[in-house]
């Protein structure tokens, strides 16, 4: 086993050079700017396209495009560029041609700052795009994590010709640590039976996410709601630490989860018997694993970069049974353990040097 030093955004986009990236659009925004620039260098280099567009609108659309051909194709950008994508990720929705999407999170609403944040949660879980449909969405809590779904996430996006997005944050896209990266894949010079590749020796074909009858975009809807139960049923993925004799449960992703696990392990020392539930993804959000271990629970506590955003899934599965607390940090500001610690509920009342309390959230009734 090799293991490197790599920044964040460089593994990722490297990640994605070796899962056989074929074509990369982009346009720089920080704090993802360095995989733009990574990419400008390494896709000539293999012979493989790279285009800096006029704008988020302009690549996200070249993504739809290549992505018709039956190439692999990707961009990245951070959290104000990707609202400017979402007609275009509808629009890829609606068509059924696969493509990857890198998100590297930063403070908002507006322009916000270069600060990592995790409030783009709603934004890839809710609201990629008008319509009923969810990009699948994972989120690396390590570099090497980031590599490894990055990888993945060409496969997932092919076998479902689907949008596939990989969040992060400002974090952990400028930090660095070791990795070890994963091997080439084989380009293919074949194309899938859908691809628009020319007619010359096969009927035509099209690709379109227009459907003037209404009778003719439900029965599509229909089709794409009965894919997306599949990839329900099939791709949730969560990390669940230490929660086998937990009695106080933390619920956290990303950079933030790994916050967690060192609170949890400071928990512990104490005899605290606390436990981490991360969900890798989150879209789907894994209901199912949190529904089964928060149920021997007797607290559990949201940890987010946010105002409360996956705090809304949490409550959803846990349906009142269980008190939560929730604490959540904005504009940049990173939990650390120590705040977290001080935050589990056997460690309060709490109150932390920036002079708030922690809340509680539950607005149902306790069993």
């Amino acid at each position: 086993m090799v293991r490197e030093l790599w920044k964040g955004n460089e593994a990722i986009a490297e990640a994605a050079v070796r899962a056989g990236a074929e074509a990369f659009f982009g346009y720089p925004i920080t704090p993802q700017t360095e995989l733009l620039e990574y990419m400008s260098r390494r896709m000539p280099e293999l012979g493989r396209v790279f285009l800096q567009a006029e704008s988020e609108i302009g690549a996200i659309h070249m993504v739809y495009g290549a992505a018709c051909t039956g190439v692999r194709a990707c961009s990245s950008s951070s959290s104000p560029g990707i609202s400017l994508m979402q007609e275009g990720l509808s629009y890829i929705a609606g068509s059924e041609v696969p493509c990857v999407l890198i998100d590297i999170m930063r403070g908002g609403p507006g322009l916000g700052n270069i600060q990592p944040s995790q409030a783009d949660y709603f934004q890839v879980t809710r609201s990629a795009g008008h319509g009923d449909y969810h990009p699948l969405v994972l989120a690396p809590s390590t570099v090497q994590e980031a590599v490894d779904l990055t990888y993945h996430a060409f496969d997932l996006a092919f076998k479902y010709r689907h949008i596939v997005m990989v969040v992060g944050d400002g974090s952990l896209g400028q930090m660095m640590e070791p990795v070890e990266m994963p091997p080439f894949q084989e380009l293919s010079s074949e194309r899938a039976e859908w691809a628009l590749t020319g007619a010359q020796e096969r009927p035509p074909r099209s690709i379109s996410s227009l459907y003037l009858s209404a009778e003719d975009l439900e029965l599509f809807n229909r089709r794409l709601q009965a894919k997306m139960a599949v990839i329900s049923a099939n791709e949730p993925r969560y990390e669940a630490f230490l929660v086998d004799d937990a009695e106080i449960l933390i619920v956290a992703f990303g950079s933030v989860g790994r916050m967690a696990h060192s609170a949890v392990r400071k928990a512990r020392a104490l005899g605290i018997n606390v436990g981490l539930f991360r969900p890798i993804t989150l879209w789907p959000f894994p209901n199912e694993a949190l529904d089964r271990i928060s149920r021997r629970m007797k607290h559990l506590l949201v940890v987010e970069m946010n105002a409360g955003q996956m705090l809304d899934d949490v409550k959803m599965v846990v349906q009142g049974r269980v008190p939560i607390d929730f604490l959540g940090r904005m504009g940049g500001m990173i939990p650390l353990p120590d705040e977290i610690l001080a935050a589990i509920p056997q460690m309060q009342p709490p109150m932390y040097a920036n002079g708030f309390h922690l809340q509680p959230v539950d607005d149902l009734p306790h069993n």
